[in-house]
């Protein structure tokens, strides 16, 4: 099962081979984007792929992804020419010993990208990425988000259009 927002794609919604192995509920897959510390981001220009691994924080009522980042290079590059973006969210349990196996949950996604202006949204973004990655969250918001702060990051947010999910929660021997 695929959790569709918005638009689909032929291609996006190809089953899966091992149908076992979906994620059959959003909240599940929600659950594994609110939990995951790292995003990988699959972006394109001129044909050509680039992938950069992210912090993030997952907006739930937005159904958004936040991140920041520097206002110049590559990837801002990139984004500004194709703003379209395939993402994955990994939760790795390990690979098995002695069964040739790998314990994992994943969530791919499909999103737009837009570079945050509004400085209320910005500094909202902010904290729920503090909040998402710090132990003290409270200690370094109250140092770190100052207008000045604020104005000077460049916040992205992903947009989810399509989502998926797989997972191995446990050993599959198959002869």
């Amino acid at each position: 099962m695929h959790a569709t927002l918005h638009g689909t794609h032929d291609r996006e919604m190809r089953e899966l081979r091992r149908k076992e192995k979906a994620i059959k509920t959003r909240e599940e897959m929600v659950s594994i984007l609110e939990h995951t510390q790292y995003v990988t981001l699959a972006m394109c220009a001129n044909n050509e792929p680039y992938l950069v691994t992210l912090s993030h924080a997952y907006e739930k009522e937005k159904n958004c992804i936040y991140f920041h980042c520097a206002r110049e290079g590559k990837k801002i590059e990139i984004l500004s020419a194709n703003n379209v973006v395939w993402g994955q969210a990994l939760v790795d349990n390990g690979y098995v010993q002695g069964a040739c196996d790998h314990l994992y949950a994943t969530v791919h996604f499909r999103g737009r990208v837009t570079f945050v202006e509004d400085p209320k949204e910005k500094e909202h973004a902010l904290i729920i990425m503090i909040r998402a990655l710090d132990n003290d969250p409270s200690s370094v918001i109250q140092k770190q988000i100052t207008a000045k702060s604020i104005a000077r990051v460049n916040v992205g947010r992903i947009d989810i259009e399509y989502m998926s999910g797989k997972k191995a929660e446990k050993v599959v021997i198959s002869v």
